[in-house]
């Protein structure tokens, strides 16, 4: 019934993707697939004190920048929030909310964000995706709305060789699978991941030259083919193993590196510490470039691949150890630092630690620009400057934000 909806005018895109506009009691309603300027009817899913999450039941006023979606599972796969936005103005919105994040949470005046370094490709950028299985084996991805497994038929953000692949994947139900991931490296190399809960691999027929492992707490079991990728970014080389975490999109990974080497200067005096290193895809460009490089990773798979792929410096030393174990008991007086910390950001330890370190420059590697906005506050109070934010745009269409930011000591 319409005296159940509420109208509402869309003023901003919030941080998640949704468009945020205001209730006649001041109170913040949050509505997906929604743009600013636009007035639109809406349903309430959930109230709280202070906002209203609701869905778009009907749009009253479009957007003169709204565009129709790409992919058919649009608004209801939860993989994307922002094909009904051109990608020019998905940059803006990106860069705006950053700038919202580091004002609102972090208490810049006025925070020092550069444009932002667009994607080469709007969409068939990655190099890995990942599906659950319906009840009845159809590869899906989550339902925004029910939680459900959602089967798909199109998906328009892998890499095409990918997109050609994944269609051609068939499995049995009750299989007892958690995940199933498709991951390309160079020369097209592909490698398909089984995760399950269970040591009992899956019966396999394959008809395709395609490496497969069975992923069990992250214990490899290579069912067919090698057990990891090779990677290239910038002419560089990268052993990944089925378990270890690599950046999806490989241009936008190469541009990074290029940044982070045009902002920090090094010498053969310089030690560098390398936070969350993974496997090496920074420290594999500094490390001819300093004197002493030390890396920091708890993922035993990530350590590996490292040690791997630095194994021709002498310069190197890598600490398998949560960082907030390892840095307060580090002995070195480090120049450079760079951390590349997951979504939560930096553990507070890891953060005084780093702080009694005190390396003249920090690189700060985001992937979410609220705690990093929090995180940016702690640092400037322990006396660094925040010199410049770069936004990369690694994940198009989507509401997903990467960042770099500068730190120096006052």
């Amino acid at each position: 019934m319409t005296s159940d909806l509420l109208t509402v005018k869309l003023e901003k895109l919030a941080y998640g993707g949704d468009g945020l506009g205001r209730l006649s009691d001041g109170r913040a309603v949050f509505v997906p697939l929604a743009l600013p300027g636009e007035t639109v009817r809406v349903r309430s899913l959930d109230e709280k004190r202070g906002h209203v999450r609701a869905e778009l039941v009907e749009i009253l006023d479009p957007s003169s920048n709204r565009v129709v979606p790409k992919c058919r599972h649009y608004g209801v796969c939860g993989g994307c929030n922002y094909q009904h936005l051109s990608y020019s103005d998905q940059l803006t919105a990106k860069t705006d909310i950053l700038r919202d994040q580091l004002t609102r949470i972090g208490k810049f005046a006025a925070p020092p964000v550069m444009p932002i370094v667009p994607c080469p490709v709007e969409w068939n950028y990655r190099n890995h995706i990942q599906f659950h299985l319906t009840r009845d084996g159809k590869l899906g991805f989550v339902d925004a709305h029910s939680r459900d497994i959602l089967p798909i038929t199109e998906c328009h953000l892998p890499e095409l060789s990918l997109s050609i692949l994944w269609p051609r994947l068939e499995f049995d139900p009750g299989l007892g699978l958690e995940r199933i991931s498709l991951r390309l490296g160079m020369n097209e190399q592909a490698l398909l991941v089984l995760e399950s809960a269970s040591a009992e691999a899956p019966e396999l027929e394959l008809e395709t030259d395609l490496s497969v492992v069975h992923l069990v707490d992250d214990d490899a079991i290579v069912m067919a083919g090698d057990d990891h990728l090779v990677m290239l970014v910038n002419d560089q080389l990268f052993h990944v193993s089925a378990a270890s975490f690599f950046q999806i999109n490989t241009a936008m990974a190469g541009k990074m590196v290029e940044y982070l080497l045009a902002n920090l200067p090094t010498s053969i005096a310089t030690t560098l510490l390398d936070i969350y290193c993974g496997v090496g895809l920074f420290s594999a460009f500094f490390a001819p470039r300093v004197g002493r490089l030390i890396g920091i990773e708890l993922s035993p798979s990530a350590c590996e691949d490292f040690s791997f792929n630095l194994n021709e410096f002498g310069n190197v030393e890598l600490y398998e150890a949560p960082a907030e174990d390892v840095l307060p008991v580090l002995d070195v007086k480090p120049e450079i630092a760079i951390v590349d910390p997951p979504r939560a950001g930096l553990e507070r330890r890891t953060l005084d630690a780093l702080l009694k370190l005190s390396p003249a420059k920090l690189a700060y590697v985001s992937c979410d620009p609220s705690t990093l906005a929090r995180d940016a506050a702690r640092l400037v109070a322990g006396g660094y400057q925040l010199v410049q934010v770069t936004p990369f745009d690694l994940f198009p269409q989507t509401f997903h934000i990467e960042s770099i930011s500068i730190f120096e000591k006052r």
